[in-house]
């Protein structure tokens, strides 16, 4: 018997090398750039989906889509949106749903109304309670879900009409309001103006500027950190190509808010939550058995998650976020509400999916979540600047969920095959 060598069968290339292009004798860039795109379709295809719907209403709107005025009322209009959204990715992905968080929202707002407004209380004490009332209620649903086996579904659905009934029994048929000042600004303040007197916002202009050096100092930092560990990256020129789009996006949107009035407050709120929220799903350990939990339960036990406590402080962060939303929306309205809330949950649900998230659990970011809800802000936003009436709106938005949800299931099948 002859010797055992390792060589690879014949036609075979070894174990981590690309096939050769027949006739050219080695894969073309073209064909790299190809292959990536195909592989990276899940990742960038909402956000590639964003900017053509942001290039069409801009044509269809005369350019009216993009001014400075209308790009903050966008930021305005959907942060509580945005919000909730972070906060059901997270849900999602842990394999659960939330139908609460709407009437939850409402009932923290109307509880807030009802400190500052009826008993005279400072309202930074009214935001610390609101935001502890939301804690409580994410504590008692998640006991429910978590501890008794109930599941997610009836729970937060009975925690919808508990809620919505307890904003009614406070609210009743009225109104409440207006707010202090300090509290108005959460959703309606823009930073202050410094610096010499410019045509544009000084202060937004370093905000943007630091966002784009720390954006691209990510963005290398990752791509030699997997080169170190021997993963898969970007080809280079597909890099420098993703690179250059970050960088124009971030100027762009940066040049226009500093020429209107500078950056809202409430987006400094949201950045605050992408950030802290992307890096503890990303690289935390509770973040990790979020996903490992959602995407195999008996598997994440078996391998030493705490199932029960991570499900627990999942509906606890909801409850917060809720709340948050719920104060965001009050401060915008200067008034607590009665129908404050009203199909919240849905728009946040929606944004998860249109975002990435999947049904089954254990798939989405954090990122996702925020580029799902500009889908629906700007769809919103731009139909209305159109003249679509909301019957349409809602027929539109329908089919872009279930194109959304579609095209998860046939990446799946497609990746599968």
């Amino acid at each position: 018997m002859g010797p055992v060598t390792t060589d690879t069968p014949s036609g075979t290339p070894p174990k981590g090398t690309r096939p050769a292009s027949s006739g050219s004798g080695r894969t073309t860039t073209g064909a790299l750039l190809l292959d990536a795109a195909r592989r990276n379709m899940r990742q960038y295809g909402m956000l590639i989906a964003l900017a053509l719907i942001v290039v069409l209403f801009q044509i269809w709107t005369d350019g009216v889509l993009l001014k400075p005025n209308n790009v903050t009322n966008l930021v305005l209009q959907n942060s509580y949106i945005l919000v909730l959204a972070i906060g059901m990715m997270i849900v999602i992905i842990a394999g659960h749903i939330d139908l609460s968080v709407g009437s939850l929202a409402a009932f923290v707002s109307a509880a807030c109304a009802v400190m500052m407004v009826e008993h005279k209380m400072p309202w930074v004490l009214a935001l610390v309670l609101g935001l502890l009332i939301g804690a409580v209620a994410g504590a008692w649903q998640g006991f429910w879900i978590a501890y008794v086996g109930i599941p997610s579904f009836i729970v937060t659905l009975a925690g919808m009409l508990l809620f919505r009934g307890a904003t009614q029994i406070f609210l009743g048929s009225r109104s409440l309001g207006p707010f202090p000042e300090g509290f108005q600004k959460i959703s309606t303040g823009y930073l202050p103006e410094v610096g010499p007197s410019t045509n544009y916002h000084n202060l937004t202009l370093l905000l943007g500027l630091a966002l784009l050096a720390f954006a691209l100092f990510q963005e290398v930092r990752d791509r030699r950190r997997q080169q170190t560990y021997d993963l898969e990256v970007l080809p280079r020129n597909l890099f420098l190509i993703k690179c250059v789009a970050l960088a124009a996006a971030v100027a762009a949107f940066t040049l226009t808010l500093a020429s209107y009035r500078g950056v809202p407050v409430v987006l400094l709120l949201l950045a605050a939550l992408l950030l802290g929220f992307g890096f503890v799903m990303r690289n935390a350990v509770v973040g990790r058995h979020v996903y490992a939990l959602g995407g195999n339960q008996a598997a994440a036990k078996l391998s030493g998650v705490k199932d029960r406590r991570v499900t627990f402080l999942v509906f606890v962060t909801m409850g917060v976020l809720a709340a948050l939303a719920g104060i965001v929306y009050a401060a915008r309205l200067n008034a607590g509400v009665p129908q404050a809330g009203v199909n919240f949950e849905l728009e946040a649900i929606a944004a998860a999916f249109i975002g990435g998230a999947s049904m089954s659990g254990g798939v989405g970011t954090v990122f996702g979540a925020i580029i799902g809800g500009l889908v629906l802000g700007v769809l919103n936003n731009g139909m209305s600047l159109v003249g679509i009436g909301t019957d349409y709106q809602q027929v539109i938005k329908g089919l872009v969920l279930l194109a959304a949800v579609g095209f998860d299931v046939w990446n799946k099948r497609r990746v599968g095959a």
